[in-house]
């Protein structure tokens, strides 16, 4: 099976526990005010890899991966969900970890034919990233140009199915760094039983010189970019949330 992929990278140590062989995948279905990777956005673009092209080329280097594992990052990799699939139980026969790093917008709770695909990707599936953008479904709408209720969703059903799950959001001056959204985040965060870590990622404006280079202007030029104190202040105010509901300290860390 072939899939478009947009970049390869082969020591990552930020997708997933320890040194990961890290997987783009071309395509994405939101349009997130602070997206990094506007050059993932299209699908049908990228290389056209198989499934035997990526774990070979991962093979090369494979003792380094011997705590890591392999991350599906994007773009969005549920775009391509029966090529994902593939790709992790390959890996899952070689002994690979696997993580996936998602949105979560593609999940349909409502469509038992998509449900079965996601139980099959699921128990070749041993975490999940979820990029949790904004709790509030409005102002989600407004960040991202689509509801969050298939996100919350998809939370939802990771936790039926004890399928590990760590959260990261980005906090934005005006948009995500708010009391309010971080506790209400926290609230969530806490009625999830397989929840293992957070990370709160300050803003940043790094991602610019990609809009510069396609010709698109960066929609957030006037927005300033959040302080590591800062963003340990959203971490605490999450964690604040999540011990209202469960009234014990959840150990993690932040980014």
């Amino acid at each position: 099976m072939k899939g478009y992929i947009h970049s390869l990278e082969s020591f990552g140590t930020v997708d997933g526990p320890g040194v990961r062989y890290v997987v783009f995948f071309q395509g994405c279905p939101m349009r997130c005010l602070y997206c990094h990777n506007p050059d993932t956005w299209k699908p049908g673009e990228g290389t056209l890899m198989d499934t035997e092209e990526i774990i070979a080329s991962m093979d090369r280097n494979r003792a380094f991966y011997a705590t890591g594992g392999l991350t599906a990052t994007g773009g969005e990799p549920l775009l391509q969900l029966p090529f994902l699939t593939e790709l992790f139980e390959k890996a899952k026969a070689q002994g690979i970890h696997t993580c996936l790093d998602t949105s979560g917008v593609t999940f349909r709770a409502d469509s038992p034919d998509y449900l079965k695909k996601a139980e099959r990707l699921l128990k070749a599936t041993d975490l999940v990233m979820l990029d949790l953008k904004h709790i509030r479904e409005d102002e989600h709408k407004s960040l991202t140009g689509h509801s969050n209720k298939n996100i919350l969703d998809f939370a939802r059903y990771l936790d039926t199915h004890q399928v590990p799950l760590w959260v990261r959001h980005v906090a934005v001056p005006g948009i995500t760094f708010d009391r309010d959204s971080l506790f209400s985040l926290g609230i969530f965060l806490g009625s999830l039983k397989n929840l293992k870590a957070v990370e709160v990622l300050p803003y940043h404006s790094m991602g610019k010189v990609k809009y510069d280079n396609l010709g698109l202007q960066y929609p957030l030029c006037d927005t300033r970019q959040l302080t590591k104190e800062e963003a340990r202040t959203a971490y605490e105010i999450i964690l604040d949330g999540i011990e209202n509901v469960t009234h014990t300290r959840f150990l993690s860390h932040y980014t």
